[in-house]
């Protein structure tokens, strides 16, 4: 049995579903399951910890990434080859624009590629874009539960306590940048590899000019206005996927 199995997200090739979300967190996903019905853990295995069930009868798995770029790739290379077809990100992130308060969504129009596993595929000037009809998607289904949200450019990197992010922030938030994270363009530039659809959600949980380290550690601590970004982060992206045609 175990051959039959992807070697890191320990989930078998006839899954037999095209919609995957993927938080960053473990626990995110254990909070994604409490949404499905008939959900069914199906895998536990480092970062990566999957749950399969239904959502208004769509077949949906939601299968953690843990932090950054290079683990979030390896899991999607794996779904992808399970047959996954539509992913979308529901990760945390620092706002770089003061409307974007804590607990907002950003849905991301497009990724600044300052991580170091979407240049190991492909050369910079290749872009990091989500696909529209899944962007457009989640948008209605954020207007829609009139949930907060603002739409833009994030920047991806791979240093979360670099002595130069202050810098950095400043000159992205110059650039009109709304977030930063460190997953979302390593998604978007293998979605267009690999002619699969994604987006990204994200979660304001540092606010603009705070403490980083501080403001993710109230969040860690299930800190009430972030958690109620996660909660509608949750919502937005399962209702997107019953907008969506297979």
């Amino acid at each position: 049995m175990s051959e039959n199995l992807m070697p890191h997200i320990r989930l078998p090739k006839d899954l037999d579903v095209d919609c995957a979300l993927l938080p960053g967190d473990p626990a995110r996903a254990d909070a994604v399951a409490t949404h499905l019905e008939d959900a069914e853990l199906l895998a536990s295995n480092r970062e990566f910890r999957s749950w399969r069930g239904t959502y208004k009868g769509k077949k949906v798995l939601v299968t953690s990434t843990g932090i950054g770029a290079a683990s979030c790739a390896i899991a999607v290379e794996e779904l992808i080859q399970c047959g996954v077809r539509n992913l979308i990100r529901i990760g945390s992130c620092g706002a770089l624009q003061p409307e974007c308060a804590l607990g907002d969504l950003i849905l991301v129009t497009g990724a600044i590629r300052d991580d170091g596993t979407s240049t190991a595929y492909v050369e910079a000037q290749y872009p990091a874009i989500p696909d529209f009809d899944l962007l457009s998607a989640c948008r209605e289904s954020a207007a829609a539960k009139k949930i907060p949200y603002h739409m833009g450019i994030c920047r991806s990197h791979s240093c979360l306590y670099g002595e130069r992010n202050p810098e950095f922030y400043s000159y992205w938030t110059g650039k009109r940048a709304v977030a930063s994270d460190m997953e979302t363009a390593a998604l978007f530039v293998l979605g267009s590899l690999r002619g699969v659809r994604t987006a990204s959600i994200l979660n304001v949980v540092a606010a603009y000019q705070s403490s980083v380290a501080e403001d993710i550690g109230k969040y860690a601590s299930k800190e009430a206005t972030s958690m109620s970004g996660e909660e509608r982060e949750i919502l937005t992206a399962l209702e997107a996927f019953t907008r969506i045609q297979a």
